[in-house]
Protein backbone atom coordinates (compact mmCIF):
# COMPACT_ATOMS: atom_id res chain seq x y z
CA UNK A 1 0.00 0.00 0.00
CA UNK A 2 1.61 2.85 -1.59
CA UNK A 3 -0.18 5.33 1.09
CA UNK A 4 2.61 7.80 1.21
CA UNK A 5 3.62 9.24 -2.49
CA UNK A 6 6.84 11.08 -3.05
CA UNK A 7 6.44 13.42 -0.16
CA UNK A 8 10.52 13.81 2.23
CA UNK A 9 10.18 13.98 5.34
CA UNK A 10 13.00 15.71 7.79
CA UNK A 11 13.06 12.76 10.40
CA UNK A 12 17.12 14.14 11.26
CA UNK A 13 16.26 17.61 12.01
CA UNK A 14 14.09 16.36 15.07
CA UNK A 15 16.34 13.99 16.34
CA UNK A 16 17.87 16.03 18.99
CA UNK A 17 14.58 16.15 20.25
CA UNK A 18 13.60 12.86 20.31
CA UNK A 19 17.35 12.23 21.88
CA UNK A 20 16.36 14.38 24.90
CA UNK A 21 12.69 11.80 24.76
CA UNK A 22 14.80 8.87 24.80
CA UNK A 23 17.27 9.90 27.43
CA UNK A 24 14.16 9.88 29.47
CA UNK A 25 12.70 6.96 28.47
CA UNK A 26 15.77 5.25 29.04
CA UNK A 27 17.23 6.91 32.54
CA UNK A 28 13.41 5.65 33.79
CA UNK A 29 13.70 1.97 32.33
CA UNK A 30 17.40 1.95 34.04
CA UNK A 31 15.96 3.08 37.19
CA UNK A 32 13.63 -0.02 37.04
CA UNK A 33 16.49 -2.32 35.91
CA UNK A 34 18.16 -1.37 39.32
CA UNK A 35 15.19 -1.77 41.23
CA UNK A 36 14.28 -5.10 40.26
CA UNK A 37 17.38 -6.81 42.18
CA UNK A 38 16.88 -4.86 45.03
CA UNK A 39 13.22 -6.06 45.24
CA UNK A 40 11.69 -2.55 45.16
CA UNK A 41 9.66 -3.15 41.78
CA UNK A 42 6.50 -5.10 41.65
CA UNK A 43 7.86 -8.24 41.14
CA UNK A 44 5.28 -11.34 40.72
CA UNK A 45 5.84 -14.36 42.19
CA UNK A 46 7.97 -15.47 39.68
CA UNK A 47 11.21 -13.04 40.54
CA UNK A 48 10.35 -12.50 44.47
CA UNK A 49 8.93 -15.62 45.34
CA UNK A 50 6.03 -16.71 46.56
CA UNK A 51 2.40 -17.82 46.30
CA UNK A 52 -0.49 -16.49 43.61
CA UNK A 53 -4.06 -17.82 44.81
CA UNK A 54 -6.61 -16.99 42.21
CA UNK A 55 -10.23 -17.81 43.70
CA UNK A 56 -13.65 -17.50 42.15
CA UNK A 57 -16.66 -16.73 44.80
CA UNK A 58 -20.41 -17.30 44.35
CA UNK A 59 -21.45 -13.68 44.97
CA UNK A 60 -19.27 -10.63 44.54
CA UNK A 61 -16.39 -9.98 47.29
CA UNK A 62 -15.77 -7.41 49.60
CA UNK A 63 -11.96 -6.67 49.24
CA UNK A 64 -11.70 -4.72 52.28
CA UNK A 65 -13.32 -7.71 54.31
CA UNK A 66 -10.89 -10.32 52.54
CA UNK A 67 -7.98 -7.79 53.73
CA UNK A 68 -8.85 -7.76 57.14
CA UNK A 69 -9.49 -11.43 57.49
CA UNK A 70 -5.76 -11.99 56.12
CA UNK A 71 -3.98 -9.29 58.49
CA UNK A 72 -5.97 -11.30 61.42
CA UNK A 73 -4.30 -14.31 59.60
CA UNK A 74 -1.02 -12.54 59.97
CA UNK A 75 -1.09 -12.08 56.47
CA UNK A 76 -0.20 -8.23 56.17
CA UNK A 77 1.78 -7.81 53.50
CA UNK A 78 -0.88 -9.82 51.31
CA UNK A 79 -1.43 -7.88 47.62
CA UNK A 80 -4.84 -8.26 46.38
CA UNK A 81 -5.87 -7.07 42.97
CA UNK A 82 -9.72 -7.46 41.58
CA UNK A 83 -10.40 -8.16 37.78
CA UNK A 84 -13.66 -7.24 35.81
CA UNK A 85 -15.42 -10.05 37.36
CA UNK A 86 -16.11 -8.64 41.02
CA UNK A 87 -16.61 -12.65 41.90
CA UNK A 88 -12.79 -13.30 40.83
CA UNK A 89 -9.42 -12.75 43.22
CA UNK A 90 -6.11 -12.88 43.45
CA UNK A 91 -4.31 -13.10 46.36
CA UNK A 92 -0.74 -12.58 46.44
CA UNK A 93 1.48 -13.26 49.03
CA UNK A 94 5.40 -12.50 48.66
CA UNK A 95 8.39 -14.37 50.56
CA UNK A 96 7.34 -17.10 51.82
CA UNK A 97 9.07 -19.81 53.51
CA UNK A 98 6.48 -22.22 54.28
CA UNK A 99 4.74 -21.88 50.65
CA UNK A 100 2.30 -25.17 51.27
CA UNK A 101 1.81 -23.85 54.85
CA UNK A 102 0.62 -20.48 53.69
CA UNK A 103 -1.58 -21.75 50.70
CA UNK A 104 -3.10 -24.12 53.34
CA UNK A 105 -3.66 -21.52 55.73
CA UNK A 106 -5.59 -18.64 53.33
CA UNK A 107 -7.62 -20.92 52.11
CA UNK A 108 -8.59 -22.65 55.69
CA UNK A 109 -8.63 -18.76 56.32
CA UNK A 110 -11.23 -18.33 53.81
CA UNK A 111 -13.51 -21.34 54.38
CA UNK A 112 -14.15 -20.79 58.10
CA UNK A 113 -14.68 -17.09 57.88
CA UNK A 114 -16.77 -16.56 54.61
CA UNK A 115 -19.10 -19.18 54.76
CA UNK A 116 -21.52 -16.76 53.23
CA UNK A 117 -19.80 -16.55 49.98
CA UNK A 118 -18.12 -20.24 49.09
CA UNK A 119 -15.27 -20.08 46.68
CA UNK A 120 -13.25 -22.57 44.15
CA UNK A 121 -9.88 -22.71 43.98
CA UNK A 122 -8.97 -21.93 40.40
CA UNK A 123 -4.83 -21.77 40.01
CA UNK A 124 -2.02 -21.54 42.50
CA UNK A 125 1.15 -20.78 41.20
CA UNK A 126 4.11 -21.29 44.45
CA UNK A 127 7.50 -19.93 43.67
CA UNK A 128 10.74 -20.29 46.49
CA UNK A 129 12.86 -17.28 46.98
CA UNK A 130 15.40 -19.44 45.82
CA UNK A 131 13.89 -20.47 42.62
CA UNK A 132 12.66 -16.55 42.02
CA UNK A 133 16.58 -15.05 41.95
CA UNK A 134 17.79 -18.15 39.46
CA UNK A 135 14.63 -16.75 37.14
CA UNK A 136 15.92 -13.29 37.96
CA UNK A 137 19.49 -14.32 36.48
CA UNK A 138 17.94 -16.31 33.54
CA UNK A 139 15.79 -13.62 32.58
CA UNK A 140 18.89 -11.09 32.21
CA UNK A 141 20.21 -13.86 30.76
CA UNK A 142 18.16 -13.99 28.02
CA UNK A 143 17.98 -10.56 26.84
CA UNK A 144 21.89 -9.73 27.07
CA UNK A 145 21.99 -12.86 25.04
CA UNK A 146 19.02 -11.57 22.29
CA UNK A 147 21.35 -8.47 22.46
CA UNK A 148 24.69 -9.74 21.24
CA UNK A 149 22.72 -12.00 18.68
CA UNK A 150 21.26 -9.11 17.39
CA UNK A 151 24.61 -7.56 16.86
CA UNK A 152 26.17 -10.34 15.41
CA UNK A 153 23.40 -11.14 13.10
CA UNK A 154 22.99 -6.87 11.80
CA UNK A 155 27.19 -6.93 11.75
CA UNK A 156 27.30 -9.86 9.42
CA UNK A 157 24.18 -8.79 7.60
CA UNK A 158 25.58 -5.18 7.19
CA UNK A 159 28.69 -4.28 9.10
CA UNK A 160 29.02 -3.13 12.80
CA UNK A 161 28.27 0.35 13.06
CA UNK A 162 24.45 -0.84 11.70
CA UNK A 163 24.95 -3.30 14.15
CA UNK A 164 25.78 -1.33 16.63
CA UNK A 165 23.14 1.26 16.08
CA UNK A 166 20.57 -2.20 15.96
CA UNK A 167 21.61 -3.05 19.50
CA UNK A 168 21.47 0.47 20.74
CA UNK A 169 18.03 0.91 19.19
CA UNK A 170 16.70 -2.63 20.56
CA UNK A 171 18.58 -1.67 24.21
CA UNK A 172 16.14 1.46 24.20
CA UNK A 173 13.29 -0.44 23.06
CA UNK A 174 13.77 -2.97 25.90
CA UNK A 175 14.62 -0.15 28.93
CA UNK A 176 11.73 2.11 27.64
CA UNK A 177 8.85 0.05 27.88
CA UNK A 178 10.29 -1.93 31.16
CA UNK A 179 10.10 1.54 32.37
CA UNK A 180 6.56 1.86 31.51
CA UNK A 181 5.40 -0.80 32.77
CA UNK A 182 7.81 0.18 36.01
CA UNK A 183 5.70 3.54 36.44
CA UNK A 184 2.31 2.14 35.88
CA UNK A 185 3.01 -0.62 38.80
CA UNK A 186 2.77 -3.39 36.48
CA UNK A 187 3.51 -6.91 37.64
CA UNK A 188 6.79 -8.29 36.21
CA UNK A 189 6.75 -11.64 35.97
CA UNK A 190 8.23 -14.20 33.41
CA UNK A 191 5.60 -13.23 31.00
CA UNK A 192 6.58 -9.72 30.79
CA UNK A 193 10.39 -10.98 29.63
CA UNK A 194 8.90 -12.88 27.31
CA UNK A 195 6.73 -9.84 25.65
CA UNK A 196 10.40 -7.84 26.06
CA UNK A 197 12.06 -10.46 24.16
CA UNK A 198 9.34 -10.18 21.51
CA UNK A 199 9.75 -6.36 21.17
CA UNK A 200 13.21 -6.90 20.45
CA UNK A 201 12.85 -8.92 17.80
CA UNK A 202 9.83 -7.03 16.39
CA UNK A 203 12.01 -3.94 17.10
CA UNK A 204 14.81 -5.67 14.40
CA UNK A 205 12.74 -6.02 11.59
CA UNK A 206 11.45 -2.76 11.43
CA UNK A 207 14.72 -1.58 11.92
CA UNK A 208 16.66 -3.39 9.43
CA UNK A 209 13.88 -2.91 6.93
CA UNK A 210 14.98 1.02 7.34
CA UNK A 211 18.84 0.20 7.09
CA UNK A 212 18.23 -1.81 3.99
CA UNK A 213 16.65 0.90 2.42
CA UNK A 214 19.71 3.27 3.75
CA UNK A 215 22.15 0.84 2.41
CA UNK A 216 20.82 0.54 -1.37
CA UNK A 217 20.95 4.28 -1.35
CA UNK A 218 24.78 4.66 0.23
CA UNK A 219 26.23 2.70 -2.53
CA UNK A 220 25.17 5.44 -5.28
CA UNK A 221 25.50 8.12 -3.11
CA UNK A 222 29.50 9.15 -4.62
CA UNK A 223 27.43 9.31 -7.79
CA UNK A 224 24.36 11.35 -6.61
CA UNK A 225 26.73 13.51 -4.37
CA UNK A 226 23.68 13.21 -2.03
CA UNK A 227 24.37 14.57 1.38
CA UNK A 228 24.13 11.59 4.65
CA UNK A 229 21.50 13.69 6.36
CA UNK A 230 18.92 14.07 3.43
CA UNK A 231 19.59 10.34 2.70
CA UNK A 232 18.89 9.20 5.18
CA UNK A 233 15.42 10.84 5.39
CA UNK A 234 14.32 10.00 2.19
CA UNK A 235 15.53 6.43 2.92
CA UNK A 236 13.11 6.01 6.24
CA UNK A 237 10.13 8.62 3.89
CA UNK A 238 10.39 5.85 1.17
CA UNK A 239 9.80 2.83 3.37
CA UNK A 240 7.64 5.04 5.67
CA UNK A 241 4.65 3.85 4.62
CA UNK A 242 5.31 0.47 4.65
CA UNK A 243 6.24 0.65 8.52
CA UNK A 244 2.44 2.37 9.13
CA UNK A 245 0.94 -0.23 7.34
CA UNK A 246 3.00 -3.13 9.59
CA UNK A 247 2.80 -1.25 12.72
CA UNK A 248 -0.93 -0.12 12.03
CA UNK A 249 -2.13 -3.83 11.62
CA UNK A 250 -0.32 -5.09 14.73
CA UNK A 251 -1.47 -2.80 16.65
CA UNK A 252 -5.33 -3.68 16.15
CA UNK A 253 -4.48 -7.20 16.94
CA UNK A 254 -3.21 -5.87 20.31
CA UNK A 255 -6.26 -3.58 20.68
CA UNK A 256 -8.03 -6.45 20.46
CA UNK A 257 -6.06 -8.62 23.11
CA UNK A 258 -6.36 -5.49 25.63
CA UNK A 259 -10.32 -5.60 25.35
CA UNK A 260 -11.33 -9.24 24.83
CA UNK A 261 -8.02 -11.11 26.13
CA UNK A 262 -8.80 -11.50 29.37
CA UNK A 263 -7.04 -10.70 32.50
CA UNK A 264 -4.34 -12.88 32.30
CA UNK A 265 -2.93 -11.87 29.19
CA UNK A 266 -3.59 -8.06 29.87
CA UNK A 267 0.14 -7.11 31.13
CA UNK A 268 1.16 -8.66 28.63
CA UNK A 269 -0.79 -7.60 25.04
CA UNK A 270 -0.12 -3.56 27.16
CA UNK A 271 3.44 -4.65 27.21
CA UNK A 272 3.73 -5.80 23.62
CA UNK A 273 1.62 -2.62 22.50
CA UNK A 274 3.52 -0.37 24.42
CA UNK A 275 7.03 -2.08 22.70
CA UNK A 276 4.85 -1.73 19.27
CA UNK A 277 4.90 1.71 19.45
CA UNK A 278 8.30 2.52 20.83
CA UNK A 279 9.78 -0.02 18.35
CA UNK A 280 8.43 1.89 15.51
CA UNK A 281 9.76 5.06 16.94
CA UNK A 282 13.69 3.49 17.81
CA UNK A 283 13.63 2.80 13.87
CA UNK A 284 12.91 5.94 12.95
CA UNK A 285 14.26 8.35 15.59
CA UNK A 286 16.99 6.10 17.19
CA UNK A 287 18.74 4.08 15.68
CA UNK A 288 19.24 5.86 11.88
CA UNK A 289 20.85 9.20 14.04
CA UNK A 290 23.13 6.80 15.68
CA UNK A 291 24.55 6.74 12.35
CA UNK A 292 24.53 10.15 12.27
CA UNK A 293 26.66 10.55 15.58
CA UNK A 294 29.68 7.16 14.13
CA UNK A 295 32.85 9.10 14.00
CA UNK A 296 35.36 7.35 11.62
CA UNK A 297 35.91 6.78 8.40
CA UNK A 298 34.17 3.28 7.06
CA UNK A 299 31.54 2.35 4.41
CA UNK A 300 28.64 4.36 5.61
CA UNK A 301 30.35 7.42 4.57
CA UNK A 302 32.10 6.55 1.15
CA UNK A 303 33.04 10.48 0.37
CA UNK A 304 34.08 13.18 2.56
CA UNK A 305 32.65 15.72 0.84
CA UNK A 306 29.36 14.72 1.90
CA UNK A 307 30.08 15.58 5.16
CA UNK A 308 30.65 19.13 4.22
CA UNK A 309 28.02 22.03 5.67
CA UNK A 310 24.94 22.30 3.91
CA UNK A 311 25.63 18.78 1.88
CA UNK A 312 25.81 16.26 4.85
CA UNK A 313 25.66 16.22 9.02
Amino acid sequence: MDIIKGRIFDFMGKRKITFVVSTVLVLVGLVAAISIPLGRANLGTDFAGGIAMQLRFEKPVEIDRVRGLLKEGGFEDANLQEFADPTKLLVRVKRTEDLRGATKSIESLFRQNMQDNPFTLDSVTEVGPTVGKKLQKDALWAITIALVGILIYVAWRFEMRFGVAAVAATFHDVLAVLGLIYILDKEINLLIVTALLTIAGYSLTDTVVVFDRIREKLRATTKQKEGLVPLINRSISEVLGRTIVTSGTTLLVLVALLLMGGEVIHDFSLTLFFGVIVGTYSSIFVASPILLLWKGRGKLIKDESLLEEGRGI
